[in-house]
């Protein structure tokens, strides 16, 4: 029984690890401090700049139920920076130990400060 204990205890200490490697490596992708992972609602914080959101939004979150619609809202900001769908919001919701060492460890770049492709987009008179 004890080495099932053991086992359990390895698998969601190697998670977190996981978790807060992929978070410090987006952080950095995003021209963060990669440290800002590991320190609780700063982390928040950073990731809602990622996300070009307000920093109160933070205080919205901390809503019970109604929070939730805002946390999976920046996350969705936060792909769409990187250049992914809201399918890959999706999977970053549901299975986020696998979607988001994805946007971590993968080739994307964070394109939230770029200027739009077409340069016509942001003229009225088009």
């Amino acid at each position: 029984m004890e080495s099932g204990v053991f086992f359990v205890l390895a698998f969601v200490i190697g998670l977190v690890v996981l978790m807060i490697a992929s978070m410090w490596k987006i952080f950095e992708k995003a021209g963060k401090p990669g440290w800002a992972a590991i320190i609780p609602i700063y982390n928040t914080i950073i990731l809602l700049e990622i996300a070009k959101k307000p920093w109160w939004w933070f205080l919205l979150m901390l809503i019970p139920y109604l929070g939730v619609i805002w946390s999976i809202w920046t996350w969705n900001m936060v792909v769409k920076n990187f250049g992914r769908t809201e399918g890959f919001t999706v999977g970053v919701i549901l299975l986020s130990f696998i979607f988001i060492p994805i946007l971590a460890f993968g080739d994307d770049k964070y394109i939230g400060t770029e200027a739009p492709s077409n340069p016509n987009i942001l003229d009225a008179n088009v």
